[in-house]
């Protein structure tokens, strides 16, 4: 077998799968900014993304790519094969808007950290990169996706506030907007690589990691209901949602990451409206 890329469209909660061959270049959807793409090549094989072997790669060669949110490409996937042959492959990269909104005005402590609590924010960073380079090569993720909560969405993957002209980082998850002490599912199977209770910026924190590099982050929690090396199943209530760390209100943060590229959660599940309509159907 060559190299299959399988792109997951996310249907009523499910994956269907379209598994296209490199001689058919013909792709959905996944292939964007802040997208992930699925792919397979032979067992044994090496995959490079632009240059950069792929860490984590299951041993049937099942394997992961995901592209930040300004990633411009092509992206340039090479397969290294067993037998010592090598293919090359260009996929081009669709751009995205995002919501850039710009704020003035604002007290000097709404924009720049204490510097008295700089060496708490370095070592929340340190805990999150350590614990989001597990990794398992457990196909956890093959349970599919859903949203880890149902509500309305009050904020979305790659929109960016610009602070008394001081560009903040992008938000990277998608914020679920239900009350405190709502439930948190596994939004796919996994296992549990941070149970963090108060980090400075995201509060109760949670990671669960879906093997093959991509990990989900859970933030602002009230309660978190599992610890570090948990293996969850998908549904499973893992955490509350709360309003801890630097949030305005309740909410759920849901972030997912691909190896060090940070994606889109909302492109591995249907949308909200979709979601919401199924489980009422249900009850």
């Amino acid at each position: 077998m060559r190299l299959a890329i399988t792109t997951l469209v996310a249907a009523a909660g499910l994956f269907a799968v379209t598994t296209v061959r490199a001689a058919e270049p013909a792709y959905q959807g996944q292939f964007v900014q802040g997208g992930i793409v699925f792919g397979q090549t032979d067992a044994g094989d090496q995959v490079l993304l632009d240059g950069t072997a792929i860490d984590t790669i299951g041993g049937d060669g099942r394997f992961v790519l995901g592209f930040p949110r300004d990633y411009e490409g092509p992206a340039k996937l090479t397969i290294k094969h067993t037998d010592g042959s090598v293919e090359d492959f260009a996929y081009d990269i669709g751009d995205r808007e995002f919501d850039i909104q710009r704020i003035d005005g604002l007290p000097k402590k709404m924009v720049i950290p204490d510097p008295a609590v700089m060496d708490r924010i370095k070592d929340d960073s340190r805990q999150a990169r350590e614990a989001r380079t597990e990794r398992f090569t457990e196909k956890f993720l093959e349970s599919g996706f859903i949203w880890p909560a149902l509500g309305p969405i009050s904020g979305v993957y790659g929109s960016q506030r610009i602070l008394n002209g001081e560009p903040r980082s992008p938000h990277w998850g998608v914020d679920i907007a239900v009350p405190t002490g709502t439930p948190v599912v596994a939004p796919a199977d996994g296992i549990v690589t941070l149970a963090h209770p108060d980090m400075y910026f995201s509060g109760a924190t949670l990671f669960l990691d879906h093997g093959l590099g991509m990990v989900s982050a859970f933030l602002h929690l009230s309660e978190i209901d599992v610890k570090v090396g948990d293996v969850v199943k998908q549904g499973d209530v893992i955490a509350k949602v709360g309003a801890s760390g630097r949030a305005t209100g309740p909410h759920l943060d849901w972030r997912i990451n691909v190896g060090a590229a940070r994606v889109d959660a909302q492109l591995l599940v249907p949308p909200m409206e979709d979601a919401q309509k199924a489980e009422n159907a249900k009850n």
